[in-house]
Order: C-alpha cells, then sequence, then structure tokens
C-alpha cells in the first residue's frame, strides 16, 4: 500500500478509521515504526501477529493516544500506580501494570494479569480516541525501522494504511515494570530505551529491584 498524504488532521482521520473497521496500520510512533490494531477485535490481531511473524502468546502494548483516555479505561489501578503513571505519561515509556480486570487479553499474551501501556507523546494522532494494541513494524526479531523505507515491504504491503512520518528518534521505549509497585514502591526497568535511569529514580523513587 502506497503511504498516505496530507495534514496531521487527515492522518488522524483516516489512523481511526482503520482501525474502528479491523485494519491494521503502519504509523509513526514518537520513537520507531510501529503497526497497530483494534486491540479488542481477534481477527485484526490474529492478522497483525501473522504479518510480522510474532507468535499470539508473546504480549504486545496497548497505546492510548490521550492519557485521562488511558486512565478512564484502567480503574483499578491504584493510587500510588496511578500517581507514577501521571508523572510518566505521556512519553517514551512502556508500564508493566498489574491488571486484576484482565482488560485487553489478546493483547497481554500469556499472563492476562499484566497489561503493558503505552501513552505516547504524538501529537500528530492527538485526537484519535480509539485504543490500539502496538507493536514494532518489524519482523519478529528484526531491527525497529526509524524511517518508512526501513519498514519491510512485506508489512507495508499487507498494511490498511501506511503513514509517513519522517525520521523518528530510533530508541525504543523503556520498559518499566511497576506490578508491584503499589504494594512496596518496588519498580524495575525490563528493557533499556529512550528515557533514562536517572529521570525514572526522579519519578518512581528509588526503592527498586536491579
Amino acid at each position: 500500500m502506497s503511504p498516505e498524504t496530507g495534514g496531521t488532521a487527515v492522518s488522524a482521520a483516516a489512523f481511526e478509521r482503520c482501525i474502528s473497521v479491523g485494519g491494521v496500520a503502519v504509523f509513526p510512533a514518537d520513537t520507531v515504526y510501529g503497526l497497530a490494531c483494534d486491540p479488542d477485535n481477534r481477527l485484526a490481531v490474529e492478522r497483525l501477529y501473522r504479518i510480522k511473524g510474532r507468535p499470539l502468546d508473546k504480549p504486545s502494548a496497548v497505546m492510548f493516544f490521550d492519557v485521562e483516555l488511558a486512565f478512564a479505561a484502567l480503574p483499578e489501578l491504584g493510587p500510588r500506580t496511578h500517581a507514577a503513571a501521571v508523572r510518566l505519561l505521556p512519553g517514551p515509556v512502556s508500564l508493566l501494570l498489574p491488571n486484576p480486570a484482565q482488560r485487553f487479553p489478546l493483547a497481554c499474551g500469556r499472563d492476562a494479569s499484566t497489561l503493558g501501556l503505552r501513552v505516547p507523546t504524538l501529537q500528530a494522532l492527538v485526537d484519535v480516541r480509539w485504543p490500539v494494541l502496538q507493536s514494532s513494524a518489524n519482523l519478529a526479531g528484526g531491527p525497529d525501522p526509524v524511517r518508512l523505507e526501513e519498514v519491510p515491504d512485506r508489512i507495508c504491503q499487507a498494511a490498511d494504511l501506511v503513514m509517513d512520518g519522517g525520521a523518528l528518534p530510533g530508541t525504543a521505549s523503556t520498559v518499566i515494570d511497576l506490578r508491584r509497585y503499589e504494594e512496596t514502591g518496588e519498580w524495575s526497568v525490563a528493557r533499556a530505551g529512550a528515557v533514562e535511569r536517572e529521570q525514572l529514580l526522579d519519578a518512581l523513587g528509588s526503592s527498586h529491584s536491579h
């Protein structure tokens, strides 16, 4: 599929429409290019995983484009964890959160009690109201694409919408495990990325595992 051109509003409307009808989109996030679909549409999720060759039991993040919508969708979030998320989001982080209500189970892989949450700093899509299941627009195990031309042809040809956002920063999100933060204040970095540890210490405090 050829890349979409046009202004921000056009891109946001086309993206939201694609997701709402069960499509799969290639889009520029605030870190690298991603793949997105409706996290509650099993056919769309299975198709996204098949496009990139990712096993269905591997978890993906659920991405919201507005932080208040994210918090509204996760009412079980405890006050301590909620306050930490407010300090970190939006931004280039992925939060591993307790998921007692097992929301968005198709995104959770084998562990429905854990949810990965992303809220990017992404002005182009800030008006999108749909959450999406989000994964890097690469073949499983391949490099994260920083430019649209680095997204594999197989993925672009299979997607229903391809959005060109130019060159992106290129460092993947920092993955932070907050599953025990509510009870103990403990946190850990599951994957190093765009946010440095010093920034995390400022936001979360020093009680963390190594």
